[in-house]
């Protein structure tokens, strides 16, 4: 089967990002299909106009140069979702075709997805990784009622025009089949990347010694965006009231995004930038596993907005895959899955001070810690590790071209 697969921003390991389609992508193609993505360089170092071709592991990735960051404006980012739609129709369009998939966000990859596979007359298949409108309107984002009543006419012809819906959360299935019953809606959440987090106990002991700073004090770690909606200055205050009940404990964050400075601010003015509190810059995925290895727990914050609790954060899984505690401050699927599994914490989603009593209670219960090491591995095997996601994904892949087939 040919597939054209339209991810906005896709990243490879070598990037920094999640890598869920590059490892779709190449699984599709490993088990014999060819996979053409469209995507964007978001990087803006390739100023030329027009497309650009690499391959990674066999998947054939056409670039097209639109630079976005969330430190953009919010007009500057809806600009670089029109543009991208506008060339990805085109170039989607140009591509011979079995079946066409595209994966938000944002909402708008539906409209070169959709158009593509009525113009080749195969199935379209969509992936939702945040639910639109829902998630800006409680951010408050989109005001604007008629931008509002626009955004929820995209979802809707996102989902009628699709042969199946691929939906990360039980929350984001939900809110897909309310708006649209009719259309088949699978769950299949981000995944644990087994292999990849597999580190060597010497590489991590060698991280923690060439740290001075780290050592053998416990570590929490947060890596991944630092957007308006992760609220990652929740950390810092946390972070404030365990240096006060055990100074050694050493916090780490790793990423990118509109709060990064404020984060740095915020953690400066408590006085805990470069003691306490360090932060990187943003680093490839294929370098991640060693600091969540290093990590005595590893973590996942949203801001306290229910629409929020529904998201697949790739840190959560993660830490699964390097069996390590992940503490997260919001409830909804992955809360219950911690409390019925004990793979680790769930905090109070405002109350940091209490955050750092938990924090600085569990990183030095060294029974505690086992347990959950033990419990995040067993999730990671059983229920998310890729290899087992990508065969759910690739049966409604394959579901989708053979209904279309038969007329169905």
């Amino acid at each position: 089967m040919h597939i054209v697969y339209i991810h906005q921003y896709y990243c490879n390991p070598g990037m920094a990002g999640g890598i869920r389609s590059y490892e779709q992508a190449r699984r599709l193609v490993a088990r014999g299909h060819t996979v053409d993505v469209i995507t964007t360089d978001i990087t803006g170092t390739n100023p030329k106009l027009g497309w650009r071709r690499t391959e990674d592991d066999g998947v054939r990735v056409h670039w097209f140069s639109i630079p976005y960051n969330n430190s953009m404006s919010y007009a500057r980012r809806i600009r670089a979702f029109f543009q991208f739609m506008a060339v990805a129709t085109a170039k989607a369009a140009s591509l011979r075709a079995d079946l066409v998939f595209a994966t938000s966000t944002p909402l708008t990859v539906a409209v070169p997805g959709v158009l593509a596979a009525k113009v080749r007359r195969v199935p379209f298949v969509f992936e939702v990784r945040d639910l639109w409108p829902e998630v800006p309107i409680e951010m408050g984002a989109l005001r604007n009622p008629l931008a509002r009543r626009a955004a929820g006419a995209l979802a809707t012809f996102a989902y009628r025009n699709a042969k199946e819906v691929v939906a990360l959360s039980p929350g984001m299935a939900a809110g897909v089949r309310k708006r649209r019953p009719a259309t088949r809606t699978t769950v299949i959440p981000n995944a644990a990347d087994m292999e990849m987090f597999a580190v060597a106990d010497e590489k991590v002991a060698e991280f923690r010694s060439r740290h001075e700073w780290l050592g053998d004090r416990p570590l929490i770690v947060y890596t991944g965006a630092l957007g308006a909606v992760n609220g990652v200055d929740y950390l810092v205050r946390a972070a404030k009231r365990m240096r006060d009940i055990d100074p050694e404990i050493r916090v780490l964050i790793v990423g990118h995004g509109k709060e990064w400075e404020p984060t740095k601010r915020l953690a400066a003015d408590l006085g805990l930038l470069g003691d306490t509190v360090r932060m990187w810059e943003k680093v490839p995925k294929s370098e991640l596993p060693v600091i969540v290895g290093a990590a005595t727990m590893s973590t996942s914050f949203v801001r306290p907005i229910r629409a929020l609790w529904e998201n697949s954060a790739n840190k959560f899984f993660d830490a699964l895959a390097a069996g390590r505690p992940i503490a997260i401050n919001y409830g909804g699927w992955q809360a219950e899955l911690l409390d019925e599994t004990g793979a680790g914490l769930v905090l109070d989603p405002t109350d940091t001070d209490a955050a750092g009593d938990q924090f600085a209670r569990y990183c030095r219960d060294e029974s505690w810690l086992a347990q959950a090491r033990i419990a995040a591995h067993k999730l990671a095997v059983e229920q998310f590790s890729r290899d087992l996601l990508f065969d759910q994904f690739a049966a409604v892949l394959d579901r989708a071209a053979t209904t279309a087939g038969r007329g169905a």
